[in-house]
């Protein structure tokens, strides 16, 4: 039971960074290769906040989202001026610099050595100490950031994230403040990403920055990708296929040292099967990217 409800809070965890970043690449139109800093600068804000302060569970996810959002602003900021592959190649230069910080920064992060001991989360007079209680945690949460991102992509202002989308230029001449939008989205992206990271951070209780790699930046934007980019469930049904589809390498008798390798080399297949075969993912409309257009 212990080893469902872990697969249970991974898929929590994996729906609100896909979802975070589904807002940014999927409604957008921005590709970003960060997603995965953001998710380690909230699990380390958490993490020292509680080693260092004693700081409650609320407390920590809120100061997490105001300090991810701050770093969201300024990486929305390229794109006012640089666009298609050299922003893609400018938030992954931010990703690579926030994994150099983590593992360099030894007196702050630890570095490789990471951050042990994290307490488990307490939430007023709850402390939340067992599996049951912490999938409930990540259910709740998982499910504030849904309905946030289906409240926003049905508003005035998820319909101007889809026109930028779709024609930058034209949403541009309708009177939108398109640089406004773009670092707001960044934002909000970040700062849901960061929920994952206090979250992942509480229920491990330990974080090195091997955790928050490059990697894991593709893997979330595989699952978007793979899910649907641009579609309210696609992130929802991309976490669950990606999350479970290895552990199915678990049952097969196949050597740990294999499924490792073969891990990789199933999400890489998925990956061009769906770009080439169905580009929309399994429940999106339009074709990852800007401009996608019905398949």
């Amino acid at each position: 039971m212990d080893y469902l409800l872990h697969i249970l809070i991974l898929i929590n965890i994996y729906i609100i960074l896909a979802s975070s970043l589904n807002l940014i690449a999927g409604y957008t139109g921005l590709l970003s290769i960060c997603q995965a800093a953001f998710y380690g600068v909230g699990a380390y804000t958490a993490a020292l906040m509680s080693l260092k302060v004693g700081s409650p569970f609320v407390v920590n996810l809120l100061l997490a989202m105001v300090v991810t959002g701050v770093l969201g602003a300024l990486v929305g900021i390229p794109s006012l001026r640089i666009r298609d592959d050299y922003f893609v190649i400018a938030t992954f230069a931010f990703q690579v610099i926030a994994f150099s910080i983590m593992t360099n920064w030894m007196a702050f992060t630890g570095g490789p050595m990471g951050l042990p001991g994290i307490p488990q989360p307490k939430i007023f007079w709850w402390v939340v100490d067992s599996n049951w209680e912490t999938f409930l945690v990540s259910t709740v949460l998982a499910a504030g950031v849904l309905a946030v991102c289906l409240r926003l992509v049905h508003s005035p202002f998820g319909r101007v994230l889809m026109a930028i989308r779709e024609d930058e230029t034209f949403a541009l001449a309708a009177g939108k403040n398109i640089a406004a939008y773009k670092v707001l989205v960044f934002i909000i992206g970040a700062a849901m990403a960061s929920v994952a990271g206090v979250i992942y951070a509480h229920y491990i209780s330990f974080i090195d920055p091997t955790s928050f790699t490059v990697m894991e930046s593709i893997f979330i934007i595989s699952i978007v990708i793979i899910g649907g980019a641009g579609s309210f469930w696609g992130p929802v049904v991309g976490a669950i296929v990606l999350v479970t589809l290895p552990e199915a390498l678990r049952f097969i008798g196949m050597p740990s040292s294999i499924a490792a390798n073969m891990r990789q080399i199933l999400y890489g297949g998925l990956l061009v099967a769906f770009m080439m075969l169905r580009p929309q993912g399994l429940m999106g409309k339009y074709a990852f990217g800007k401009g996608g257009t019905n398949k």
